[in-house]
């Protein structure tokens, strides 16, 4: 018999890839001993190689840790790094070096949680096919606090603007879930918490049709950056029925055609050690393997 499929599961609306979150960090050092040295990511080797900005691969997605102000993101960045025991044991080693800033981490039951100097919180969770796809390494969502009583709106700006999927998460009527690309989300939670000042940090995103949305986002004001032929940039994220600011949190938009569309990126194996080295092992595969194959 004719197996009967979802097909409306594998649509991902019109973005396709969320592939940075950017902060500014006051030290290049410090970020390294946190994002390189303890959460056991890649530098990016062809670019950004000076002292004044730094990328760093984490599957097929980055951070972007430019030298300026330091920028926190109102909320934190989920993670998927595999091997709980090994992250915990970097974190710790660098402990000592980032004494007296705001680093910090804790295990929680599903994901450990660590504090970089500055204060961004990153959620590492282990690799969980059914929860972040079949990844062993990547940023499978980025979660923002927002103030009571905008997750609606926001749930409605991304289909009607962006073109995005989005749902109230699991029915919940205060987390936003926008689909941004395969097993990728934007998620907006509502809380009571004062929230702080947007201080200019940033999420960039690939997304198939380029001009419907600027289309839409230019007859509501809201383009903040005309940056080249391939990327925009806006900030607000209003309520579509009548034009409330609801949260601000600058997108860097590009189109599939940008030159750097899935450009390969290279991720390090943090257990390769001079001490240790095994031939062929330098390198992270960020993938599951066909022996974790979803015959679904």
């Amino acid at each position: 018999m004719q197996p009967k499929f979802d097909r409306g599961a594998e649509d991902l609306g019109n973005s396709i890839h969320l592939e940075h979150v950017n902060v500014q960090v006051p030290d290049q050092h410090l970020a390294t001993l946190f994002y390189v040295a303890g959460l056991g990511l890649t530098r990016d080797p062809y670019l950004m190689v000076s002292d004044d900005n730094m990328w760093v691969n984490v599957g097929r997605s980055q951070f972007h840790l430019p030298s300026g102000k330091p920028q926190v993101l109102r909320g934190h960045t989920g993670l998927v790094i595999s091997g709980r025991n090994a992250l915990l044991d970097r974190l710790a080693k660098v402990t000592k070096k980032l004494d007296g800033t705001q680093f910090a981490f804790r295990e929680h039951n599903d994901y450990v949680e660590a504090t970089c100097p500055w204060g961004n919180r990153v959620r590492c969770h282990e690799p969980d096919a059914a929860r972040f796809g079949r990844i062993t390494l990547g940023i499978p969502y980025v979660e923002f606090e927002v103030p009571a009583g905008s997750a609606k709106g926001i749930c409605d700006f991304y289909p009607q603007v962006m073109g995005m999927p989005a749902a109230l998460n699991n029915g919940d009527a205060t987390v936003a879930s926008v689909k941004i690309g395969k097993d990728q989300h934007l998620r907006f939670r509502e809380t009571d918490r004062p929230q702080g000042e947007y201080d200019g940090h940033h999420v960039q995103i690939y997304i198939t049709n380029f001009s419907g949305p600027y289309r839409a986002l230019t007859e509501r004001g809201l383009i903040y950056s005309e940056d080249n032929q391939y990327q925009y940039r806006f900030r607000d994220i209003v309520d579509p029925a009548d034009g409330r600011p609801l949260f601000t949190i600058e997108h860097e938009v590009r189109s599939a055609t940008h030159p750097m569309y899935l450009r390969p990126l290279i991720n390090r194996n943090p257990a390769q050690t001079n001490r240790t080295f095994a031939s062929g092992h330098d390198q992270w595969l960020w993938a599951m393997g066909p022996d974790q194959y979803d015959p679904g």
